[in-house]
């Protein structure tokens, strides 16, 4: 019996019966090379594996955030257990701080050279190796190198750079929401781990709590050696929602020189001071303040470690509310204004926060739930301005510079509240202190990308016609 079927007498229809097959395969995968007009190949009915990414993403900024969450609970045990004040202490946490944030441009570009991946393997890797040592230290010197050097190398290698580079590179649609829900993973980090690791400072002293941080981030290394990639491309995807052509991968370039590059270009641009001046203010406001004094404000108020601990993990919950709604919020309206709006609320707060602890019943919760809302809300809407002032592609780079200060505020603050608290006694002065910098910061949100057309730095994109900026 012959088998051979008859040629069709309309190859016309027969090729346009194929390509239509052939294009609705390639829709379901995010493949299409040259798609219809409106249709976005990456959404089609199978899952993309940019979701793969933010999940992946999501569990290593949780796990990395167990170490980010310890210093504030580490800080009366260590002040016992070795008799050093909190000014020695608080200046481990500022060299954490500083690395913390100035390793992100250079986290950045080494993620265009070698991959995301390798960089977040070793960082990930030097955060358990740097944790479990300092359960042998014995010396301020060796807290500073610890906790302060090899701690903040590997935390700055990840931390929100890591959320904007994998949001840049992956997404075009719902951009500004995985950033959001990205950055809520620090916050969902303090919800889990700080009550467990206050609970085992308390009862296991506080080498335990670094032998758990330890173990808990080796936890994570495995999912990203198996399901961690560099960009779409290199599944044969575009990135989730566009509907343009992908825009080449950025040569690879020595991530030093490209981190610097990156800079110079960005400081002839006044949208990058703006950026970077309340970022440092946002900083000093939340990881340097909050995040690393408000358990020993609370227990120089009579609290108990836990119960402080739990406060701040009260904080997490909100944020993690505020940071996802910010996310949707950042897709649909002026980032300025939502700046604007989250600096002010955090400026009251804090000025509210020395009367707060006079009413723990009210006066906290009430804290907890404006403060908690915005702890990092301003992280969507700054990457996104970011992008639009220096385009898409160069927005991960620009970002860590910008982060950078934030760390840099963070930093001065931590080290700062700490001196303020030797020498005074009490945490007044750098509450209100920080409170008159929020209301400062919400001022200067308002000017950032005023002039961004007329003013563009030489060498980057405009968003409006590079490519991918369907968004």
């Amino acid at each position: 019996m012959n088998d051979a079927r008859p040629a069709s007498p309309h190859p016309a229809h027969s090729r346009s019966t194929s390509s239509l097959v052939r294009r609705r395969a390639e829709r379901d995968t995010g493949t299409m090379a040259s798609p219809e007009p409106g249709i976005a190949p990456s959404q089609g009915a199978r899952m993309h594996y940019a979701w793969v990414m933010a999940a992946i993403t999501f569990l290593v900024l949780l796990g990395a955030s167990g170490f980010r969450s310890a210093p504030g609970i580490l800080i009366v045990p260590l002040q016992e257990a070795f008799g050093w004040d909190r000014a020695t202490i608080s200046l481990a946490v500022s060299i954490n701080l500083i690395l913390f944030g100035f390793m992100g441009p250079f986290a950045a570009a080494m993620m265009d050279r070698w991959g995301i991946r390798r960089v977040v393997t070793v960082a990930l890797l030097a955060i358990a190796t740097g944790s479990f040592l300092t359960t042998f230290m014995t010396a301020p010197w060796q807290l500073y190198l610890l906790w302060g050097v090899v701690v903040g190398l590997g935390t700055g290698s990840m931390a929100t750079v890591l959320a904007a580079t994998v949001a840049t590179r992956w997404f075009v649609a719902r951009r500004g929401m995985v950033v959001g829900v990205l950055t809520a993973a620090s916050a969902t980090g303090q919800l889990i781990f700080l009550p467990g690791l206050a609970w085992l400072a308390t009862h296991h002293g506080w080498k335990s709590v670094s032998v758990a941080v330890s173990l808990t981030t080796l936890a994570v290394v495995p999912f990203v050696l198996i399901f961690a990639r560099n960009r779409p491309a290199d599944l044969g995807l575009r990135p989730y929602g566009a509907t343009g052509a992908e825009p080449p991968a950025p040569p690879r370039r020595n991530p030093i020189a490209a981190a610097f590059g990156t800079l110079r270009m960005a400081v002839r641009s006044r949208d990058f001071w703006l950026l970077a001046g309340t970022f440092f203010i946002c900083g000093a406001t939340t990881n340097g303040l909050i995040g690393t004094h408000l358990i020993p404000a609370g227990h120089d108020h009579g609290m108990s470690e836990v119960t402080a601990a739990n406060l701040l993990a009260l904080i997490g919950i909100f944020d993690i509310i505020g940071t996802t709604a910010s996310g949707w919020l950042t897709d649909r309206f002026d980032p300025r204004r939502l700046l604007f709006m989250y600096y002010g609320l955090r400026g009251l707060s804090l000025m509210a926060l020395p009367w707060a602890f006079g009413a723990p019943r009210f006066g906290l919760i009430a804290f907890i739930v404006f403060y908690g809302l915005d702890w990092v809300a301003t992280v969507p809407p700054t990457i996104a301005l970011a992008g639009r002032s220096f385009g898409v592609e160069q927005a991960a780079l620009v970002y860590g510079w910008v982060f950078a200060a934030h760390q840099l505020g963070a930093a001065s603050a931590a080290f700062l509240a700490g001196v303020i608290r030797t020498s005074t006694g009490d945490y007044f002065l750098a509450f209100s202190g920080a409170g008159w910098l929020g209301l400062l910061a919400a001022f200067l949100a308002l000017g950032i990308g005023s002039g961004a057309r007329r003013r563009r730095p030489r060498g980057s994109l405009d968003p409006a016609t590079s490519p991918g900026a369907a968004d």
